[in-house]
């Protein structure tokens, strides 16, 4: 982008075979931004029209005729918000991710290649990889949902819980009683009941579905560990301790969310302090007031107290990169990252966005 509004590109203009395809010649006029993506190349106009161009095999470069906001430009696909907040895609939708959910959420989950969000009705919307049933959530009214690697599990408004997806070593049966939350992992799920006891079902390797006695106000599954908000403020880890991820700092914290191989919490005094492999810099937050905050495979998101969102860590993909705006929730996956707008519009960003 030219201060002028010009867009210049430069590298490759073909495709693998050598046939040009016109990804890196823009046309003119005056944009505001822009947006390249393997094969194709979309840019936004000053009056909020969008114009791509470039490879449009799968119609990822031939964008609906209405007013944006913000797009972004993926392999196959394209997404853009629109200036009323709803947000629309086109192009490849293989997994689902150039079909996003309706407006009115409250919250969302980001699993390996799905994600689930809970609407304001208490119903729960999926979208992305379906292998296993993991992006077939049921009827019901839900307060919150988790989605794990193949299976999602959800709290109903009566406190009960309901999982689907992948049932190996019974990961998605859960007990029977009144629950708080759940956290829904790869191969075992945790939760913590409403008299603040957690209990962990499914594959206990290591000893990661094995929690510690005491009352707990959350509960958060990573790769080979788990970790707990105590309601005394401190944190509890369990499972496998590989190079301290479940060693915990001291402090009091309000949050904690464990991820791949590190471990991110928000203090009482709104800092972010992470424990834990440090590849990428996942585990070294910035300065600044968070609201909460969710650590992903290799990088890390979190809600400042102005609402807006900030990643660091690995960007492959555009995955540590959010887009502006206010946020009331966040969460990282592998390979994306999702928050709920303050108008209740999910949107994702990183591979496919799914």
């Amino acid at each position: 982008m030219r201060r002028d509004g010009s867009v210049r590109c430069w590298g490759s203009n073909h495709d693998l075979d050598g046939n040009e395809t016109g990804q890196a010649t823009p046309p003119e006029g005056e944009f505001s931004s822009v947006s390249a993506g393997v094969g194709h190349t979309c840019g936004l106009r000053r009056d909020g029209s969008v114009r791509c161009w470039g490879y449009d095999d799968y119609g990822q470069a031939t964008p609906p005729e209405e007013e944006f906001a913000s797009i972004s430009a993926g392999g196959h696909h394209t997404c853009g918000v629109l200036r009323d907040g709803s947000f629309t895609c086109w192009g490849g939708d293989n997994n689902g991710q150039a079909t996003p959910p309706e407006r009115e959420f409250v919250s969302v989950s980001v699993g390996d290649g799905h994600t689930c969000g809970t609407r304001r009705d208490g119903s729960v919307r999926c979208w992305g990889n379906d292998e296993y049933g993991q992006a077939t959530p049921p009827d019901g009214e839900f307060a919150s949902v988790s989605a794990g690697v193949v299976h999602t599990c959800g709290v109903l408004r009566d406190g009960s819980l309901q999982c689907w997806g992948n049932d190996a070593h019974g990961k998605a049966t859960p007990p029977e009683g009144e629950f708080a939350s759940v956290s829904a992992g790869n191969g075992y799920t945790c939760g913590v009941r409403t008299d603040g006891l957690v209990e962990c079902w499914g594959y206990d390797e290591y000893g990661r579905a094995t929690p510690p006695e005491g009352w707990f106000n959350s509960v958060s599954i990573g790769r080979h560990h788990t970790c707990g908000a105590q309601r005394d403020g401190s944190v509890r880890c369990w499972g496998l301790d590989i190079r301290d991820v479940a060693t915990p700092s001291e402090g009091v914290f309000l949050s904690v969310s464990a991820g791949e191989k590190h471990t991110c919490g928000v203090r009482q005094d709104g800092l972010v302090r992470c424990w834990g492999d440090d590849e990428y810099g996942k585990a070294t937050p910035p300065e600044g007031g968070f609201l909460s905050v969710s650590a992903g495979y290799n990088h890390t998101c979190g809600i400042l107290q102005d609402g807006s969102i900030r990643c660091w860590g690995d960007d492959e993909y555009g995955k540590a990169t959010p887009p502006e705006g206010v946020f009331t929730s966040v969460s990282t996956g592998e390979k994306h990252t999702c928050g709920v707008r303050q108008d209740g519009s999910v949107q994702c960003w990183g591979e496919t966005a799914r």
